[in-house]
């Protein structure tokens, strides 16, 4: 379903570093280089979507069980889903079925800053997908954290609305659609 404008998927991280260096630091951020890929794309962007949540995977499943996309006047964009899982190594955050949910649904990609597990399922998958690391371990179900607010990931401010950029050289977040 990923029907994102070319530039989206004709980017290179460096070349928008490059290309927007004066904006580093306030308008472009870069996530540390803590992130490995699990999903099956490697380079994906769009705006972001935010969940907060700790070891409680509900509001991810919420979230990746909705339309993953925005209709725009450049056409329907797909859009990244954020997770701010407190760097937690105890609970993985996502799994195959959250992520087939998540292709079925249209979005372009998720951020963990935690775990995710099912790692042969997701690397099958056409999505992208980065996390700290994988962990066999599911979450317990309680309903608890938040949506749509700005989080902090590894340092980094992430807010709803801003753009992600990911692909085999990192993760920039911007708070605008960068053209390199």
């Amino acid at each position: 379903m990923n029907s994102s404008p070319n530039f989206l998927v004709s980017f290179s991280t460096c070349d928008l570093c490059d290309g927007h260096k004066t904006q580093l630091g306030e308008a472009l951020r870069v996530l540390p280089p803590v992130f490995k890929a699990y999903g099956g794309q490697v380079k994906f962007a769009g705006p972001v979507v935010t969940v907060r949540c700790f070891e409680d995977n509900s509001l991810v499943k919420a979230a990746l069980d909705e339309p993953g996309w925005l209709d725009t006047p450049a056409g329907r964009v797909a859009c990244v889903l954020v997770v701010d899982g407190g760097a937690s190594l105890r609970r993985a955050l996502v799994g195959g079925n959250l992520a087939a949910a998540a292709v079925r649904n249209g979005w372009a990609g998720v951020v963990v800053d935690g775990c995710i597990r099912d790692v042969a399922e997701l690397a099958a998958l056409p999505l992208g997908l980065r996390a700290l690391a994988s962990l066999p371990l599911p979450t317990e179900k309680r309903n608890q954290g938040e949506r749509g607010v700005a989080v902090q990931i590894q340092g980094v401010w992430v807010r709803p609305g801003d753009w992600l950029y990911a692909d085999e050289d990192g993760i920039l977040v911007s708070d605008q659609a960068l053209h390199a």
